[in-house]
């Protein structure tokens, strides 16, 4: 079922004259698809439907949240959130931008809108998990998932504003980027807000890292504002890129109309005892002193209801466990009740952790 009718749109006057591929200027849209198809056969398909006539993109979700689905995107609000990025980052006619993800993923899809809507000058190379390894050009704009920003930071320099998505950035990240002339901001969206809606700043902070990180809050685009819901769970407002107000499952502080503080998912809280536990917080204090990839998650318990575990990927280490209960950090509620490690985490499509699937290959082991 379509959400939007289809009909007869123009967005040839959407392909900005400055706009080049590979350093290469297009006529007409033929012309560009032809081209484009001898690069990548995701981002060939991709403009084959951007200049097509019907008004939307379907896309999957990532399914890291929820099971994945396919949604419609409209192009005009596509356009928009192009409009948006372009103007909160001053990135506009000319700017070099490297698209180094995906094209099959609405990150790498809306990389190939901002350049062909504000005419950047775009050169794409394979999404690997090193991506500046093989370039020496500098660029003015990128976008990147922590585990390359990790991989790139020797050449990362070469890139003047960079976005980070798809994950969060590890405290052990984030203390390696403080002092890189790059811009570095984590981004908050969905693939329903046609990626990010708000950023927040990650380095160059002018005082002492530690305290002003806490104050670095997501702030959002031109033309959007947010409010709560009665859970405390976030709503969007943003008429030029969703058709209606969308009401989130992410638990917010905020700050005011158009900045926040994101404190965890509603949908994965977790019920100890009585005591109400944001796994995303606790993480966020585990963070400080576990390097390899982790996550907390309830599992059903008969006394407390749910009880509070820690997942941990690699090779069974009781020094990090006892590491866990001495931090300092957490309140006694907070302290994971048992501990299981695994070789490797079931992941999503985009490299997220699934979670729920990882529980399910451990549920086991849950005695």
């Amino acid at each position: 079922m379509n959400l939007y009718p289809i009909k007869k749109v123009n967005i040839e006057t959407q392909f900005h004259k400055a706009f080049k591929l590979q350093g290469k200027s297009f006529d007409s849209s033929e012309e560009l698809i032809e081209f484009s198809e001898t690069i990548s056969v995701g981002i060939g398909d991709f403009l084959n439907k951007w200049f097509n006539d019907v008004p939307y993109i379907e896309v999957n979700t990532s399914g890291s949240t929820g099971n994945p689905k396919v949604i419609q995107l409209q192009k005009e609000h596509m356009i928009q959130s192009a409009k948006a990025t372009g103007a909160f980052f001053n990135l506009f006619e000319n700017t070099t931008a490297l698209l180094c993800m995906s094209p099959n993923y609405i990150a790498g899809k809306m990389m190939l809108v901002r350049a062909l809507t504000l005419g950047w000058q775009l050169d794409v190379i394979e999404p690997t998990s090193n991506p500046l390894e093989h370039t020496s050009k500098a660029y003015g704009f990128a976008a990147m998932v922590p585990l390359q920003l990790h991989n790139s930071l020797t050449k990362i320099h070469k890139i003047k504003k960079l976005i980070v998505g798809g994950g969060v950035v590890s405290t052990e990240l984030l203390g390696e980027i403080q002092n890189i002339r790059t811009e570095v901001f984590a981004t908050y969206g969905m693939t329903e807000t046609i990626t990010h809606i708000a950023v927040k700043k990650l380095n160059n902070f002018s005082n002492v890292f530690a305290s002003e990180m806490k104050q670095s809050h997501y702030k959002t685009l031109p033309n959007i504002t947010i409010s709560k819901d009665s859970r405390g769970c976030l709503i969007i407002n943003a008429p030029k890129i969703a058709s209606e107000r969308i009401t989130t499952n992410d638990l917010v502080q905020l700050i005011s109309e158009t900045e926040f503080k994101w404190l965890g998912r509603f949908d994965s809280i977790i019920n100890s005892g009585g005591i109400k536990l944001i796994p995303e917080q606790i993480e966020e204090k585990l963070a400080t002193i576990l390097k390899q990839r982790f996550f907390v998650a309830g599992i059903s318990d008969s006394l407390l209801g749910e009880q509070l575990i820690l997942i941990i990927e690699g090779v069974e280490n009781d020094t990090i466990l006892a590491e866990v209960k001495k931090l300092k950090t957490l309140s006694k509620f907070e302290i994971p009740k048992k501990s299981y490690f695994v070789t490797k985490f079931v992941e999503t499509e985009t490299r997220k952790i699934n979670r729920k699937e990882t529980l399910k290959v451990l549920a086991k082991n849950f005695n």
